[in-house]
């Protein structure tokens, strides 16, 4: 482990010989990465971590004398570091369990020959890796100790409006969708559409999650599903979500994501969809995440007559993608998390003027 300079500096965890000499030398293939060091259960990650101070920890979860869980409790308590989980233990609950405790995202070591495969996992690892310097680890923290948010109150006469909300996220982005819809006390009066960057196998627990956790109907979106008022579809991993009008309904399209594409499920695609179905009845939210996905398609949005609201870099745990949008000049609002609901409402209000100033225009010629 020869020293690097300027390069992010990595401590890796893994229970397995095998596996921290494969992600070492996975890592150890970008230039701009340096493995500083390696551990083979929680006790001694500490003792590493503290010694070595990383940039970034790649962890396992299932590991013996004491485990991942309790590593990412007692790191977030002495010296918070990003930490990204690589591991073959993904069952129901783990992955959600980790990023509670303070993970700032995962990637899922692959099939039940998982040592045996870790090759498969290269890409997108060292991409999550390199966006750790713009990553603010004192609002993964903040996070974790935030207070329940304050419900905001519908009116139980709301109008219904056509319109639809459609939200891009990437790391940071399941929290801060959890916070988001968790604001409210009543599902919204137009569908939500959400594309957070997620591998395969993971958006159908985190929508449960989503549907059990806050008031909303969250679902897996099924090509075909028809969007309804106060109903929120997830994008599947491994999937890009479209809309397309069918015998008079708005229905939810699948298409698979092309093999070159850095960003799955596509920000950038939904967006796009949703203008050209919607036109200027819809508002994109751009949450905290790594990369420009959603930059395109806010563009989109815009040339419509959309909105388009950004997470601010005060609370975002990865500005990258709120950022290009606020400085592609796309963004009609810019505020914190805590704020977003707020911003989400009032934009659906919107819609509704919208639509009266149609009818009255109608009317009138």
């Amino acid at each position: 482990m020869s020293a690097r300079r300027d390069a992010i500096r990595v401590l890796v965890i893994d229970d397995s010989a095998f596996s921290r000499q494969t992600i070492t030398r996975i890592l150890e293939s970008s230039p701009l990465v340096e493995v500083v060091g390696v551990a083979r259960d929680g006790e001694e990650a500490l003792r590493r971590t503290l010694e070595l101070e990383p940039e970034v920890i790649t962890l396992d979860l299932e590991m013996p004398r004491m485990d991942g869980f309790t590593f990412l409790r007692l790191l977030m308590v002495k010296r918070p570091t990003p930490v990204i989980v690589v591991s073959g233990r993904m069952g129901e609950g783990d992955v959600w369990k980790a990023l509670d405790l303070g993970a700032v995202d995962f990637v899922a070591k692959p099939g039940e020959r998982a040592s045996l495969d870790l090759e498969a996992i290269e890409e997108g690892l060292i991409r999550k890796v390199h966006a750790i310097r713009d990553l603010r680890i004192e609002n993964v923290r903040d996070r974790i100790l935030a207070a329940p948010p304050r419900l905001l109150e519908e009116p139980a006469a709301a109008p219904a409006p056509t319109g639809v909300v459609a939200i891009g996220s990437s790391t940071g982005g399941p929290a801060a969708l959890m916070q988001t819809l968790a604001a409210f006390d009543r599902p919204l009066g137009c569908p939500i559409l959400i594309a957070q960057h997620m591998p395969a196998g993971f958006t159908r627990g985190f929508a449960e999650r989503l549907d059990r956790m806050t008031p909303f109907r969250v679902e897996e979106a099924r090509g075909g599903l028809e969007l309804g008022a106060g109903r929120v579809l997830i994008a599947p991993g491994g999937f890009d979500l479209t809309v397309e009008r069918r015998e008079g309904r708005v229905v939810a399209r699948l298409t698979h994501s092309p093999k070159d594409s850095l960003y799955v499920p596509s920000v950038d695609r939904l967006f796009d969809s949703v203008s050209k179905v919607y036109g200027d009845r819809v508002l994109a939210v751009v949450l905290t995440g790594m990369g420009d996905d959603g930059r395109q398609g806010a563009g989109q949005v815009k040339a419509v007559g959309g909105r388009v609201i950004a997470e601010s870099e005060e609370t975002a745990v990865i500005y990258g993608m709120p950022r290009q949008v606020i400085q592609a000049g796309l963004a009609d609002e810019v505020v914190p998390l805590a704020e977003i609901p707020r911003a989400i409402r009032v934009g659906i209000r919107g819609f509704a003027a919208s639509e009266r100033s149609a009818d009255d225009r109608g009317r009138e010629s």
